[in-house]
């Protein structure tokens, strides 16, 4: 089974290349909605949090308490580090049953879409495409989701450049036009690295 993951910064329309790809047939394990399901309702990670940081940090149905886990962990790197581990842990744990499942049914390829590409991340695919676009339009996305500018340019400012995120992958796709410009890419690499992998989608 080939693993083809999907990464890039905040912004830079990775859910959008790995959208395209669903529709195409392909499933996408997302690690943002796999992190909100961990993390959610007695979510598998919940416990261990609780453990770490007290059932001051849980809701009453059993999710995290996203504004007392803040106030702690934003202000203590340490602690904010710890809270990462126990995540990234429990959502890396999900994704090798997940895969599990499907080389189980004989599935040919399945995406991977990482924000951030993590060793493991790395270890898991069999390629990697990342997904770039410039800074001007990547703020201009995020203001269109409600994001102030301050708060956009500081998202960006914490993650890895664009030529960092590049050194890590196989293909790079520019998404700083539009939509039909980047099915047009995403199609030929679909072409070249999948097709030729006998991946018909």
């Amino acid at each position: 089974m080939f693993v083809l993951g999907i990464t890039g910064g905040i912004g830079s329309g990775k859910s959008t290349v790995s959208a395209l790809l669903a529709e195409r047939g392909l499933p996408v394990l997302d690690a943002d909605e796999i992190s909100r399901s961990v993390t959610g309702p007695m979510g598998r990670a919940m416990p261990e949090i609780a453990s770490v940081f007290g059932n001051k940090v849980v809701t009453s149905n059993g999710a995290l308490n996203r504004r007392v886990m803040s106030d702690i962990a934003f202000g203590d790197k340490k602690k904010l580090d710890e809270l990462s581990t126990i995540i990234h842990r429990h959502v890396f744990e999900q994704i090798d049953e997940t895969l599990a499942k499907e080389k189980e049914k004989g599935t040919k390829c399945v995406v991977l879409d990482v924000p951030i590409p993590v060793n493991k991340f790395r270890d898991l695919c069999d390629q990697i495409w990342v997904v770039t676009c410039d800074k001007d339009v990547r703020l201009a996305r995020l203001r269109k989701r409600g994001m102030d500018k301050e708060e956009a340019e500081r998202r960006i400012a914490v993650q890895m450049t664009d030529d960092e995120y590049c050194e890590l992958g196989d293909h790079s796709i520019d998404n700083s036009w539009d939509l039909d410009d980047l099915k047009d890419k995403v199609d030929v690499l679909i072409r070249e690295q999948l097709h030729e992998r006998g991946i018909r989608i």
